[in-house]
């Protein structure tokens, strides 16, 4: 569903071919800052326990060597506070 969600968001908004999405696993704070700042976000909020899976799902759906996940080594998701794959267009500021 999500990756379904980013391509759906992509075509409303008119991405371009050479447009990607950049993801992070984020806190709520990060997940506002990213938010603010950026426009279209796509996030999903997840259990600490299935961040890595999503991640890794979301990888092998997409595919794309230009899709980065930031984070997505990071040990001790439950301890990070860590608790949402957001997705956002670098290139896509807010104004």
């Amino acid at each position: 569903m999500y990756v379904y969600d980013l391509n759906n968001c992509a075509r409303e908004n008119g991405f371009k071919p050479d447009e990607t999405w950049e993801f992070s696993l984020a806190t709520d704070t990060e997940k506002a800052v990213l938010e603010k700042k950026y426009f279209p976000t796509i996030s999903a909020k997840v259990m600490p326990e299935f961040l890595s899976e999503l991640v890794n799902l979301v990888k092998s759906k997409l595919q794309h060597a230009t899709y980065n996940i930031e984070r997505a080594g990071t040990h001790n998701v439950k301890e990070s506070g860590l608790q949402y794959l957001i997705a956002y267009n670098p290139g896509r500021l807010r104004h």
